[in-house]
C-alpha cells in the first residue's frame, strides 16, 4: 500500500564512497573505514546496491565556484583517480554519477517508486547523504538511514545530522547495521 513503510520496494543506496572522503585531504571523513566495514555488510545481507559518486562540474556553475575556492585542493577533473569508488563490496557496478551534494533525481526516481524506500549508508553523513535523504522523502519516498554505515567531517557533524533526520520519523527511519540485518522484512 503506498504511504506503508515495507510494501518491498526498498533499494540499498551507497552514496559516495570515494578516495575523496578517504584518504588524508580537504574532503576526509575521519570515520571512513569503520563505515566501509558496515556497508560490505550491507552488501553481502541486501545485495543489489546502487553505488553513487560525486564527480565535479568542471564549469563551477554559480556558487560552485566560490565552493572551490574554499575546498581548492579538490578542484580536480572529473576523470582524476580521488573520485574513484573506495568502497569494499563495490565490484565495479554503474554508479550514478552527479556534480551534487544530493544524489536524488531521475536517476534515483527510476529506482524507488514512489511509496517505496530507501536504505541509506555512505559519506558524508552532513552533506551527501543529508541532502539526497531530504529530497528523496519530499519527493514521497522512505527512507532507511544506517546511521553506523555512515560518517560525517566529525562525530559531532554526524551527530547532529542523524538526529536532525530523526525528526522526520515516519518518513525517515534510524536503525544500525546489526538492527537492519536481523530484520526479516528489511528489503
Amino acid at each position: 500500500m503506498e504511504g506503508t513503510r515495507g510494501s518491498g520496494d526498498a533499494r540499498l543506496v551507497v552514496i559516495d564512497m570515494q578516495q575523496a572522503f578517504r584518504q588524508e585531504g580537504q574532503w576526509q571523513v575521519p570515520r571512513y573505514d569503520q563505515a566501509a566495514e558496515r556497508v560490505e555488510r550491507l552488501i553481502e545481507g541486501i545485495g543489489d546496491p546502487l553505488f553513487t559518486r560525486f564527480v565535479p562540474d568542471s564549469a563551477e556553475p554559480g556558487a560552485w565556484g566560490a565552493y572551490y575556492d574554499r575546498w581548492d585542493a579538490m578542484r580536480r577533473p572529473p576523470e582524476d583517480c580521488v573520485w574513484d569508488m573506495a568502497c569494499p563490496g563495490y565490484d565495479g557496478e554503474a554508479t550514478l554519477d552527479l556534480p551534487t551534494f544530493g544524489k536524488w533525481g531521475p536517476g534515483l526516481a527510476e529506482q524507488v517508486p514512489v511509496g517505496g524506500e530507501l536504505i541509506v549508508a555512505g559519506v558524508a553523513t552532513d552533506c551527501c547523504v543529508l541532502a539526497t535523504v531530504l529530497a528523496a522523502v519530499d519527493a514521497g519516498r522512505f527512507a532507511t538511514v544506517v546511521t553506523d554505515a555512515c560518517a560525517g567531517q566529525d562525530d559531532a557533524a554526524h551527530d547532529g545530522s542523524v538526529a536532525m533526520m530523526g525528526l522526520l520519523a515516519p518518513m525517515v527511519r534510524l536503525v544500525t547495521t546489526t538492527e537492519l540485518l536481523a530484520q526479516p522484512t528489511a528489503v
